[in-house]
């Protein structure tokens, strides 16, 4: 699928206008802290008060390609700051921007946090960090971010994944492939429906690389009712420990993962919606400046209450001690 055929969603300038509004309120009623420990609470309130465009603008994703880009939201480079050099020294920058983010996430499910990333905050900053440039993580930059499932290793992980673009003056390309547009034969799917290697955390995780219990085996490929959905990171599978056909037909998947990948470069205030169920998505390798103008871009993860897109079996998984936190609980 070209470039310019991703699929586009725009908010209407006064949809637009009733978001950031809304966020400003609801930011301004907390000491202007996105991270104020009792704005959470408030949010489902004021995202059920929003109207029929933005809820529009925020249905299901309704293609094979598994993602979309909403537009229209404002972003002013200067009010915003540097981009920081390490999400810990974030703070509340671009608050109003996180306030927004959760909004559109919970119109669209359940925003959920991890307690072990990012002191367990539900927005995320993705910033390129010194001395993490060839880490096979959001804080890298100088290598290419291999494509994946968003925390594939747990059975708790986001039904979607939501990168909103605060920065990208270098047009930095988010890459993203769709199971769904592939093409692979009865043997290497049935092959890699088989639970045959585990997902080990990534480097984000320190405590999970660090768990005691034995590494469960998962399926690549599941085929869920509405279609194939897939649970994938070859940079923490361990294909050494397959058979030979089993990685043949992983790298096969993997060339048609990279056949049908598109390039998705945001611009300042579009949100990239990607089905975490369906889509692995990366990054090309930029170089970074750390001058306060780098790529800088806000992440939320939703899980979708009722969803059946995964084997049953993941629900005894240990999610190598690693606890999920959803919002409203």
């Amino acid at each position: 699928m070209p470039t310019g055929a991703i699929p586009v969603r725009q908010l209407s300038p006064d949809s637009a206008e009733e978001l950031t509004t809304a966020a400003h309120a609801l930011l301004a009623a907390f000491d202007g802290r996105a991270t104020h420990p009792d704005l959470l609470a408030e949010v489902p309130y004021t995202a059920a008060s929003l109207g029929d465009g933005i809820r529009h603008a925020c249905r299901p994703v309704d293609t094979p390609d598994g993602l979309f880009v909403l537009r229209g939201l404002p972003v002013d480079d200067e009010a915003i700051g540097p981009t920081p050099a390490h999400w810990s020294t974030a703070a509340d920058a671009g608050a109003a921007f996180d306030v927004a983010l959760l909004l559109l996430s919970t119109l669209m499910g359940t925003p959920v946090a991890w307690e072990g990333q990012q002191d367990g905050r539900f927005v995320h900053n993705i910033v390129p960090s010194p001395g993490h440039e060839q880490e096979q993580t959001g804080a890298s930059s100088s290598v290419l971010l291999s494509p994946h499932t968003e925390d594939a290793f747990h059975p708790g992980r986001a039904h979607l994944l939501v990168l909103g673009c605060l920065r990208n003056h270098d047009s930095v390309a988010t890459t993203a492939a769709s199971v769904r547009r592939v093409q692979l034969g009865a043997e290497d799917v049935e092959l890699l429906s088989r639970p045959a290697l585990p997902i080990l955390p990534d480097d984000a995780y320190a405590e999970a690389q660090a768990y005691a219990g034995d590494p469960p085996p998962v399926p690549t490929l599941w085929q869920a009712e509405d279609g194939p959905t897939l649970r994938f990171d070859p940079a923490y599978t361990p294909l050494d420990r397959a058979s030979d056909a089993h990685r043949a037909a992983y790298r096969r998947l993997e060339d048609e993962l990279a056949r049908v990948s598109v390039a998705v470069s945001l611009n300042p205030g579009e949100v990239l919606v990607v089905d975490n169920d369906l889509v692995v998505h990366g990054r090309v390798p930029f170089q970074a400046r750390y001058d306060g103008t780098d790529r800088w871009l806000k992440r939320s993860s939703v899980r979708v209450p009722g969803r059946r897109t995964r084997p049953p079996a993941e629900r005894a998984e240990h999610g190598y001690g690693q606890t999920v936190v959803e919002a409203f609980a």
